[in-house]
């Protein structure tokens, strides 16, 4: 399975529409426009098609998380 094909079933798993997954990403300083987000979830044969890399599912996970339990509190001490 491709990062493309797990994108697209978290997509659909998640109800998310593009600018959902935007805002996921920007909680994670990722930038990504629209284009380009819609040529990921293309076919292969597809011209404008672009692969998901591990970086751009990496960061869609990561702010995942953010995006449904909140920041990360800080557990450092103040001294």
């Amino acid at each position: 399975m491709s990062n493309n094909d797990i994108m697209k079933k978290l997509r659909v798993a998640l109800k998310f529409t593009d600018d959902d997954i935007i805002e996921v990403l920007s909680l994670v300083d990722f930038k990504i426009t629209k284009s380009e987000l819609s040529a990921i979830f293309r076919k292969e044969d597809h011209p404008n098609y672009k692969p998901c890399g591990d970086q751009f599912l990496r960061n869609f996970l990561n702010g995942l998380i953010i995006y449904k339990r909140g920041p990360r509190p800080d557990t450092r001490s103040k001294t």
